[in-house]
């Protein structure tokens, strides 16, 4: 865990392995509830930051009546392209090395 000073106050930022996260996920997230901060970190490069959501900030409604449920809802068409996608993605890959 590390403190941070900022303008006097100070702030405490916790940080966690991607292995550590997953072990006590529970325990960051009770934190994230508290107001804490959790930095993740990826062999030692920060990869993402759990922040508390603002108070109003995510709003979740019912879906409307008569919707069809997401596993009903139909797949669409697949589209004819003029370029094979598989063939970029290797061009892609091979520049890459």
């Amino acid at each position: 865990m590390a403190i941070v000073t900022i303008y006097g106050y100070h702030i405490v930022m916790k940080e966690a392995r991607v292995a550590e996260l997953k072990a006590r996920l529970s325990e960051f997230i009770r934190a994230v509830r508290r107001g804490d901060t959790v930095t993740v970190f990826d062999r030692n490069t920060p990869v993402a930051r759990l922040v508390p959501i603002a108070k109003g900030g995510l709003r979740v409604r019912e879906p409307r009546e008569g919707s069809l449920p997401p596993n009903k809802v139909p797949i669409p068409s697949r589209k004819k392209l003029k370029f094979d996608v598989l063939e970029l993605l290797l061009e892609e890959r091979q520049n890459q090395r």
